[in-house]
Formats: structure tokens, sequence, C-alpha cells
């Protein structure tokens, strides 16, 4: 696990209902039991708070570690600038208790001057994983005067030394950590302990992968990622509309190439329309399609394409030839089925639903969820890339770990929506994200999107008004 995803399981956490209040709670309380089991009790405690998050951890443990000892809370900084509302309540729960005893540092004079030679322990709850650089006043001064006690008391920091990985560092005997080892932190001693994150956060998708997934580039048009849908035929003009839509919504240019015939029926100002002559697509249109795709960043195939022959031999030549990620959808799927090879090397995302799945790895996925999530890992292993199994749970994985999304609802079985999805997957892959968060965003949008639509209307909806809430769906993202 990195420092992305703890930011990412918060806020998945926060949306399942766990409070960062009851994060906090587990994480103060289990380095108090931590420096108990280590050190006994009747203590001389010290305990060091910045004003973030970190400090507000170093507030609960101080409470808990008051019950045992006698503890004297540091805070480094000004009072005001304690940031978060569960690190305020903390601080004021402190401030009313009678038996810890509170001195706020505001400038590094006061802490120079300190005279730590009483304490048998002391708790390093200055600077949690979020921060850059060497540490700034007054907190450098705060690591240098804990500093001076090391090897005389023990040192103990809360999550990792602060001002790691700079060289102006806590000399931490151990850091408590919490819920997994954080491999990039090397070069000092861990203790794990866990703090309530169930075992669903390993593979959920939430608002946590869209917020990143989300995050815009540049300032200028063309840097938002711009995308290709390549779909459409004499019988289906609605499913290539659909994906493009959707994804028009979260990228800067959306390119929508069609035959000319279904091409006529379109007329929306926020998709530049690329038609091509007839009615279906052929192995004549591969040439100039790969031109118009070297002017994307990611291309999505397949939605409306038809079953002919001639756009199956299309598909497959366009998709051996294409550079840029793919998402390959619904008829798309059911050409490159034939021929598995083409997408050696290639960056892609399949989205079969279960049939399409079986008649791509003539193997139909059944049984519970875990069982099902190895199949589709197995199978995004063999052919070295991202598939995304769509049902009333989707499954996603790129061959090396899987996830899966709950959003979503039963209305949502109406024609089109899976279009919605392989534009947003699209989209997602245009902005520069992996396949396997661009595929798990996707599908958590698209799902959030028709959960939204449902409140409004019901059941019943087609998936035009699911496109048309992605708008709505990505800020509730980047609001939560």
């Amino acid at each position: 696990m990195h420092i992305e995803d703890v930011y990412i399981w918060d806020i998945n956490a926060k949306w399942l209902g766990i409070s960062p209040l009851q994060l906090m709670e587990n994480a103060g309380s289990g380095v108090a039991r931590t420096v108990e089991e280590r050190f006994g009790k009747g203590l001389k405690i010290a305990v060091f708070s910045g004003t973030g998050n970190n400090g507000g951890d170093g507030f609960v443990a101080a409470r808990h570690l008051s019950f045992n000892n006698e503890v004297t809370l540091f805070l480094v900084g000004e009072e005001a600038k304690i940031r978060s509302e569960e690190a305020k309540h903390n601080w004021e729960i402190l401030k009313g208790l009678d038996f810890v005893e509170i001195k706020v540092l505001r400038d590094s004079s006061q802490i120079r001057s300190l005279d730590l030679s009483g304490y048998d322990v002391i708790v390093d709850a200055l600077l949690g994983a979020g921060t850059k650089g060497e540490p700034r006043e007054p907190i450098r001064s705060a690591v240098e005067k804990i500093n001076e006690y090391a090897g005389k008391a023990k040192v103990v920091s809360i999550d990792l030394p602060s001002g790691y990985p700079s060289k102006i560092r806590v000399k931490a005997d151990f850091a408590v950590t919490f819920q997994w080892d954080k491999e990039e932190y090397r070069g000092f001693e861990k203790v794990i302990i866990k703090i309530g994150y169930p075992k669903e956060l390993y593979h959920l998708v939430g608002p946590g992968d869209a917020k990143f997934a989300l995050r815009k580039r540049g300032e200028h048009k063309g840097q938002n990622g711009r995308l290709l849908v390549i779909g459409g035929s004499e019988d289906y003009f609605g499913a290539p509309y659909l994906a493009s839509k959707a994804a028009s919504y979260i990228v800067d240019l959306v390119y929508l190439a069609m035959p000319e015939y279904p091409a006529r029926r379109i007329s929306d100002p926020d998709l530049i329309l690329r038609p091509v002559e007839g009615k279906n697509f052929a192995p004549e249109h591969v040439a100039p399609l790969l031109e118009l795709a070297k002017r994307v960043d990611a291309v999505v195939i397949g939605p409306g394409l038809g079953l002919n022959e001639e756009t199956k031999a299309f598909v497959r030549e366009f998709v051996k030839r294409c550079e840029k990620p793919l998402v390959i959808d619904a008829d798309g799927l059911k050409a490159v089925a034939e021929d598995l090879s083409l997408l050696h090397g290639k960056t892609f995302v399949l989205t079969p639903h279960t049939g399409e799945f079986k008649a791509l790895f003539s193997v139909k996925p059944e049984g519970p969820l875990a069982e099902k999530a190895e199949l589709v890992m197995g199978k995004a292993k063999e052919i070295s890339g991202v598939v995304l199994l769509k049902g009333a749970y989707d499954i996603i994985s790129d061959g090396k770990t899987w996830k899966y999304n709950k959003t979503g609802n039963r209305g949502m079985t109406t024609g089109g929506t899976g279009d919605v999805l392989a534009g947003l997957v699209g989209a997602l892959l245009a902005l520069g994200n992996e396949s396997l968060r661009a595929a798990s965003v996707g599908a958590f949008l698209n799902g959030l999107a028709g959960d939204m639509v449902k409140e409004e209307l019901g059941e019943n909806f087609t998936a035009l008004e699911v496109a048309k809430k992605v708008p709505k769906a990505v800020k509730w993202v980047e609001e939560f």
C-alpha cells in the first residue's frame, strides 16, 4: 500500500459510514495501548502534537494515556490553526481535563528552553505522512528538542517519525502505523495496529478512487483529455452517441466517428462528428481513423457497430494497429473474441457482460463475488489487460488485483447504460489514468449517475438520463 491509498481508504471508509472521528479515536487509543504494552504504566509522558490530523491522533493518545500516567501535552503552533473538525473536537475535550497538563508552544524560543529530563516517554505527533521537504519552524525546533532526549527517554512516533524522509526527522524507537505496513517508509521500526478499516476497502471502488481519477491537469483546451469514439452502423446510432455524450462531460474534446448514414441523425454541438463513407465500417476506414486517433489520448470502439463481417475485419485491423489506450465494448468485443492475440502489447479495457465474457473466454462467470473475481483476475492476467465484467456488482481486474463496484440499480438494465459506461471509461483513460483506475471509476460514476436518476424518476428511465447526470455525479465526488 502507498500513501495515496491511505487517502483513498479514508474517503471510502467515510462513504461506508465509518467517520474520520472514529478512525482518529481508534488510532490514538491504539498508540496509547502500544506505549503501555511496551513500557508499562505510572510513567511521565510528554506528547508533542502539531495542528494537523497527526496532532489530533496525539490528542486522543494523551487522553487515553492520562488514565494510568502523568501526561503533558505540548501543542506546537497556534490553537487557531488546528485544522480538521476531528482534531478540534479532541482538542476541546483535552482542554476540559484537569489531569492533562497542556502547554502551547507558539515559537521556537519557547521550545528551545524546554527541559524534558523528567520524562520516561515522548510521543511524537507533530507531522503526518502528507508533508513535503524539511519541517519548518516551530516544528523543526520541536523535532530537534525531541532528538536531544533520544536514548534517554523512549521516543514513539505516530504513523511515521516527523520530518521523514528529510534529514531533519525525529529519532524514534519505533513508529505506530495504522492498518498496514506502508512499504515506501523504510529505516525505522514499525508497530502496525488496526483502526477499524473493514476488508471491503481492499477491493471496493468508492469516491476516494474517483477523486484521484478526476483531477484536472491543465488550464488550456485539450489538456484535459481528447477522446475518439468509433461506433454506429446502418442499424444503430444511439449507442455511440450515448458513449460520446457521457464522455463529453469529463474530457475537453470528443470526436465521434460514425458511418455517414447513421451520422445524419445526430446534431449535438458538444461532439465533433467525423462521418466516414457508407452505411457500416469496413477495412478501408482503418487508415483515416488511425490518423484521427493520433490526435486523441484514448479510443472507445464498439458501441452499435453491428456484426457485419467487413465491420469485424475493420475492428480487428484497427485494434491491431492503434497505439492509443483502448476501450473495447459491445460488438467490438465479439470481433476481437475471434483473435485475442491482437491485444498483445496494448493498453486496453474490455467491458463484457456475462454473455460477452463467455464469448471471449469460453467460460461463464458464476458463483459468489470472490469466486467470480478470481476468474476475472485470471483472464485479465492471461491477456495482460483490464477486464470490467458488468453485473449487479461490476468486477474489475488488471490480473494483479481486483476491485468491485456497488453503485447502480435495477433501472440500469435499460439498453444503453453499458454505452455510457464505455464512454466514461474512455474519458478517464484520456485524462491519463491507468486502465484499472479508469475502468473502476468509470463503473462507479456510471452507477452513481444511475442512482441519482433513480432518486429523481424511480426505476423507469433511459440511458440518456444517466449520461446527463454525469456532471452531477462528478460534482458529488469532488465535494465528498
